[in-house]
């Protein structure tokens, strides 16, 4: 009766019309299962290691049942997704078969023979965006801004920086939704110990990693949080002088670790084709998929974040690209970032496949950092216009709170908590 409408279903229906297997993947306690419920006619879930001792014995019989067939956690027995292909091909109904989800990619990665091209499709979810929690009122959406001029203006008067540091605490996780303050933030923190919980997790025992490493790696991509932090960067704050703490191999299975089980995410470098001799920097920019995980990861709180505006920006800059990534995904648009040799950067480039685009710049919010924004936001559109020759389609600059308008140079100035995809 609590569920919440998620944009990223339009994209499943869509799948079960015209692939025969699709896999949902995302981090734990985003609502994979619970959204695939809706689709699914029967299901299997594997959760306990006699789970997945049952499937290793008979995984065709596992696929049996009324389809769509969900099976969840299938990544803990990689050989289903061979199997679930092999029985696409037998069906005579080719479509919409079974919705595969996980959170985590296989560890026995080379047990999986086949792509899966033609038949399996993979499709990304996160956390819940601000709009999808209905903490966002949309009056800006990202879908308009590409096709029209947008007349946006609202005071936005009942919202402050401080309810977008709790949101940000919080995260999108469905089960903190809807409960009060207080109650949200202790269910967060009490899922996220059982998202660091690696000792207990079926695929982190496969690969032995040491677990205090591991949070160490996660504490110091959180103080890197929304930069382009080098691994060298990274490895040295860890370190911290002790060179034999760890090397870069190790710090790279770490963040691959970290990676499939879809904690962190990065976001790559827009390289539009710039005729002069700028020399874009190709280095990605760290995110995690939902911002509460480097904040628990750290022991910040709203006290902690609204003392040091200057690291809450960075935080900010990270809550945002997650409801931005959301967004665009509706759209079939990705999500870049941009910085040359000259300094100039723009924090979200939302890129269509027809090759249109947004340019976006993240403030805190306050006169002198939107002013900043501005003087970015038209510095990059005057090189990006004399070289690609191509203007975009709208520029933005993303704020914490504060009142929504557009300026006299025609950037809307939007707060988060007024938009949506």
């Amino acid at each position: 009766m609590n569920y919440l409408k998620r944009y990223i279903e339009k994209e499943i229906e869509d799948l079960l019309d015209t692939t025969g297997v699709i896999v949902i993947t995302g981090p734990k306690f985003c609502g994979k299962t619970t959204t695939a419920n809706i689709f699914a006619k029967s299901k299997f879930q594997i959760l306990t290691e006699n789970d997945v001792t049952l499937v290793q014995q008979n995984p065709a019989k596992i696929l049996e049942g009324p389809t769509p067939r969900l099976i969840d956690e299938w990544q803990e027995v990689p050989d289903l997704w061979n199997y679930a292909r092999a029985e696409v091909d037998k069906r005579n109904e080719k479509f919409g078969q079974f919705i595969f989800t996980g959170s985590s990619t296989p560890v026995e990665i080379d047990r999986i023979l086949h792509n899966g091209a033609g038949r399996i499709v993979k499709v990304s979810m996160k956390p819940l965006s601000l709009y999808e929690s209905l903490e966002s009122k949309g009056l800006v959406s990202l879908k308009e801004l590409f096709q029209k001029e947008v007349n946006a203006f609202d005071m936005n008067e009942n919202y402050s920086l401080d309810d977008t540091l709790f949101y940000m605490l919080r995260g999108g996780w469905p089960l903190s939704i809807n409960e009060s303050r207080d109650k949200s933030l202790k269910l967060t923190t009490n899922y996220i110990k059982t998202l660091f919980d690696f000792e207990n997790n079926m695929s982190f025992k496969l690969n032995e990693k040491r677990t205090e490493l591991l949070k160490i790696v996660l504490k110091s991509y959180a103080r890197n949080i929304s930069t382009e932090a080098r691994k060298t960067t990274i490895l040295n704050d860890i370190n911290a002088g002790d060179d034999r703490l760890m090397t870069i191999d190790t710090l790279d299975t770490y963040l691959k670790y970290l990676t499939d089980n879809f904690i962190i995410k990065d976001i790559e470098a827009w390289n539009p084709s710039i005729r002069s001799k700028t020399k874009i920097i190709s280095t990605p920019t760290r995110h995690f998929i939902d911002t509460s995980i480097a904040l628990a990861a750290i022991g910040v709180g709203i006290d902690d974040l609204k003392n040091d505006l200057k690291s809450c920006g960075y935080f900010f800059e990270d809550f945002a690209i997650r409801d931005l990534t959301i967004y665009a995904q509706t759209l079939g648009a990705n999500v870049y970032h941009y910085r040359d040799q000259n300094g100039l950067e723009c924090d979200a480039v939302i890129h269509l496949p027809n090759g249109d685009y947004g340019l976006i710049e993240i403030k805190i919010g306050g006169e002198d950092l939107i002013n900043n924004g501005i003087k970015t936001l038209l510095k990059f559109k005057n090189l990006l216009v004399n070289n690609i020759e191509v203007s975009p389609k709208f520029m933005m600059i993303l704020v914490a709170s504060g009142p929504c308008y557009k300026t006299k140079e025609g950037i809307y100035i939007v707060p988060i908590n007024l938009l949506k995809a």
